[in-house]
């Protein structure tokens, strides 16, 4: 049996979809941080069969919501304090999305002035479909990757 630590504060990422969480941990830049981070893959799971943990020890703030509910907005969010949860996070597609997607269109604004930030909007939530602020190019999750 796996036995990984718990952490005293922090936050735990659930519910990731198997062979997910190295994707999660470098779009929320975990390698960056100074900080303890657990990765457990393909854990055995009642709801899913498998699913991927993320433990992360450090301050909740450093996590950015809106990158996590882009990727998977079933994923859980434990947030840990003096090694106990004390709250979960549900999390949603956000509406605004900025600097996680590139939009595509060669003749977009973002492919000429590269210092402006890519920003795409929320346009079906239940499709999971994006849109370009500028351009209206379209960004679906089925059809492009991160």
């Amino acid at each position: 049996m796996l036995n990984v630590g718990q952490i005293e504060e922090g936050f735990v990422l659930d519910h990731i979809k198997a062979g997910m969480s190295l994707e999660i941990y470098h779009q929320l830049q975990l390698d960056k941080l100074d900080c303890t981070v657990a990765i457990i893959k393909n854990a055995r799971s009642n709801k899913m069969g498998k699913k991927d943990i993320l433990k992360v020890e450090c301050d909740i703030n450093t996590l950015n919501l809106d990158i996590l509910g882009f990727i998977d907005h079933n994923i859980t969010v434990n947030v840990i304090k003096d090694g106990n949860i004390v709250d979960k996070m549900a999390l949603h597609l956000p509406k605004e999305i900025k600097g996680i997607i590139k939009c595509h269109n060669p003749r977009c604004i973002t492919s000429i002035e590269q210092e402006l930030p890519n920003i795409f909007t929320l346009a079906d939530a239940d499709k999971k479909v994006y849109r370009c602020k500028y351009c209206e190019e379209k960004y679906s999750p089925s059809t492009n990757k991160l």
